[in-house]
């Protein structure tokens, strides 16, 4: 099941979220300083591309840094990716087919917001911290 989903998200919405990271990315590497962004921001356009049979978990010894790179990423990037992510996952509730893809864009919203200190993780396996 989670291939299928996978498949039908990657049609609708997945590619276009994906390249919105990827923009994000280019533009972070781009100013050398925010390359940390880019990288978190590659992570998160992997997880866009692919999301079910995966989760972000906190990643054990995220201190402080990580709190104020999220702040960071929240006013030069995350806001635009959550509103892109709120308004593609509105679009995809207005259909029954699309109820799954859209709450999975909503659940997708905070890490928009604040992806340092996260890992991907397969919802299999188990992380302790």
């Amino acid at each position: 099941m989670r291939v299928v989903l996978n498949v039908i998200w990657l049609v609708f919405c997945g590619l276009w979220l994906a390249l919105g990271y990827l923009l994000a990315a280019v533009v972070c590497f781009i100013l050398i300083i925010t390359i940390p962004f880019g990288i978190a921001s590659l992570r998160m356009a992997n997880f866009a591309l692919w999301p079910f049979g995966r989760r972000l978990v906190d990643r054990p010894g995220a201190g402080d840094a990580s709190l104020i790179g999220n702040v960071l990423w929240i006013l030069f990037a995350g806001w635009w990716l959550a509103l892109g992510h709120l308004t593609t996952g509105i679009a995809l509730c207005l259909t029954i087919i699309g109820i799954p893809l859209g709450l999975a864009n909503f659940k997708l919203i905070p890490v928009s917001l604040m992806p340092l200190g996260k890992q991907i993780v397969d919802s299999d396996s188990r992380v302790f911290i």
